[in-house]
């Protein structure tokens, strides 16, 4: 470790002293380019208040995630051109609180052969002496894909302001020798340290229908060679975009760095799928001495597993924060708008609330739960206790203000005997919500919530539970449904659903939701599932929102517990 770190500073010594390319010019010319002028917030309806973005433009993939020195850094993909995708930099905000947010100089962008065409994703790695380092896929002038290394020029500056590239990029490129897809080799993820004391890192790839990820070991985090196996693959899956890998401890919420392997973790896999753009993912084990990862048994691969979020969240991105010992996941939301309504708005794509995941206690699954700093925005705290919902009723939650709120609710159900039979082929919980929807009334649900809510319930988005029975068991179906969410029919109106794991008979059915103008995140059973939703009312805007509980199952249920609070608003670039 010490040899190290020694060469380390030797090598950022010389690199900055006579290697760097300078960004600025290319830095330059980017801020040279304006776009299209954008509305005041006051005069943007659907603008977050609590939620990351940019002022204006294009923003798609979190990157890079990390702390340093006390200080939370997020880099991102971003257009500075424009409100569509293109142009593609690294921009960069930082914060204290991983909810308000001051906006730097672009830190990474075109200025080498081997990224001259995009930087694209890529992830953080701190290296020993708490050296931060960013490997990144380049597109070089042949449209290639490639993996590059950038560093901080000033690692006593917390902030990070100023990046140099090393004049070795790219350190991992395509080849005829390596039988890999140039157009299909990107996304490094956070390097890790095995017992070699060498460095591993996966690149997302795909091989035909094969997703890969694809592995590359390094003793110096300079000279990379591929190791002869991916650590996984799954055919019939597509292109792995954004690939994540690391490990959760076993028996405690507490997080782990990257490079912790051993008995008291179990490893995650998470992939998104440019196929259908989704984040899947398995949990299983890391077999060190053959380098691969093994998913449990029961852990499905591709578009019938397990999930991050069943709704609008890709291309995510997890770090371990060191100083609070938990693992943080950010994720990609994109618009549900048309083009053309982004383009007039002048900005496209949020970042969904930083969560808090660790392993659930049955070992199968993550939990994910909203880091607790929201709780710094709530403020005109209303409650309900013990309110019976009949059949067929709707109660709205007064006093706090419904376009930007956190709401908790615990649902009780006395009776499952009328719960619906599951039906074999009601297989997809995201065809089952839609078929079933908010406003049927059968069975056990459904009961739930009505969010960014006209007064005249025109349009709503309802998040709500249903029960089925399957076998002598009871099976929970959480869905989001946006088909009522807006007059405008340029929107994508997609109805989302997820299974929970739980037995409804012995636990409450439980609903957290985040809402903020233009984006509901909604966590089901204490974070067992979670699915965001975009939508764009064109009545439930300003104070013409509102915030509903409603039941729609055969017999009352009874909320046990439902609590709102309104959310300031938080200081985002």
């Amino acid at each position: 470790m010490a040899s190290f770190s020694l060469w380390f500073f030797s090598f950022l010594s010389v690199f900055l002293c006579h290697g760097v390319f300078k960004l600025e010019a290319s830095h330059h010319v980017y801020r040279a380019q304006t776009s299209a002028s954008v509305p005041p917030d006051h005069q943007q309806p659907y603008r977050t208040s609590y939620h990351f973005q940019p002022p204006k433009n294009w923003m798609n993939d979190p990157n890079g995630p990390m702390i340093y020195k006390g200080i939370y850094h997020l880099f991102y993909q971003y257009n500075p051109k424009g409100a569509v995708w293109g142009n593609i930099v690294w921009a960069h905000s930082t914060s204290t609180d991983l909810i308000n947010w001051v906006p730097h100089q672009h830190a990474i962008f075109p200025s080498q052969p081997s990224d001259i065409n995009g930087c694209w994703s890529g992830s953080a790695t701190i290296l020993p002496g708490n050296k931060p380092a960013m490997l990144y896929t380049g597109i070089n002038p042949q449209n290639h894909q490639v993996q590059n290394l950038a560093v901080p020029k000033n690692l006593s500056d917390p902030f990070l302001i100023e990046w140099v590239k090393s004049p070795k990029n790219p350190l991992m490129a395509p080849t005829p020798q390596n039988n890999i897809n140039s157009s299909s080799f990107r996304d490094p993820t956070t390097a890790w340290l095995g017992r070699d004391r060498q460095w591993r890192v996966v690149i997302g790839s795909k091989i035909n229908a094969r997703g890969l990820a694809i592995m590359y070991r390094s003793k110096d985090f300079i000279q990379w060679d591929q190791v002869n196996n991916p650590l996984h693959y799954a055919d019939d899956t597509g292109m792995w975009e954004c690939p994540d890998f690391f490990p959760v401890a076993k028996n405690s919420r507490v997080g782990v760095d990257t490079s912790v392997n051993g008995p008291r973790v179990k490893h995650v896999l998470k992939v998104s799928l440019d196929d259908t753009k989704h984040d899947h993912y398995t949990v299983g084990t890391y077999n060190v001495k053959k380098d691969v990862y093994v998913p449990d048994k029961g852990s499905v691969e591709g578009y019938a597993g397990l999930r991050y979020d069943y709704g609008k969240c890709y291309a995510s991105k997890t770090f371990f924060d060191s100083e609070k010992k938990r693992r943080v996941l950010w994720g990609w939301v994109n618009e549900s708008s048309s083009v053309d309504d982004d383009k007039k708005k002048g900005w496209s794509g949020v970042q969904a609330i930083p969560r808090s995941i660790w392993l659930d206690a049955s070992g199968k699954q993550l939990v994910q739960w909203p880091i607790v700093e929201i709780q710094k925005l709530r403020k005109d705290k209303v409650k309900l206790i013990n309110k019976v919902l009949k059949k067929g009723s709707v109660i709205e939650v007064k006093g706090v203000t419904a376009a930007q709120v956190d709401v908790e609710v615990s649902f009780k159900v006395k009776n499952f005997k009328k719960a619906q039979v599951l039906k074999p082929e009601w297989k997809d919980p995201q065809l089952l919500c839609a078929q079933k929807g908010a406003a049927k009334e059968s069975g056990v649900g459904p009961f739930g919530l009505l969010l960014l809510a006209s007064k005249d319930l025109k349009e709503y988005t309802s998040v709500f539970f249903k029960v089925f029975k399957r076998e002598g068991k009871y099976v929970v179906l959480m869905c989001s449904d946006q088909s009522r969410s807006s007059l405008n029919s340029n929107n994508d109106k997609t109805t989302y659903g997820a299974f929970v794991d739980m037995d409804p008979v012995r636990e409450n059915l439980s609903l957290r939701s985040l809402i903020d103008h233009s984006i509901v995140e909604s966590f089901g059973v204490k974070g067992k599932a979670c699915i965001t939703a975009r939508v764009y009312p064109t009545l439930a805007i300003g104070e013409n929102v509102g915030l509903y509980a409603f039941n729609n199952a055969t017999e009352g249920v009874t909320i046990s517990k439902l609590t709102a609070w309104s959310l300031n608003k938080a200081h985002i670039n």
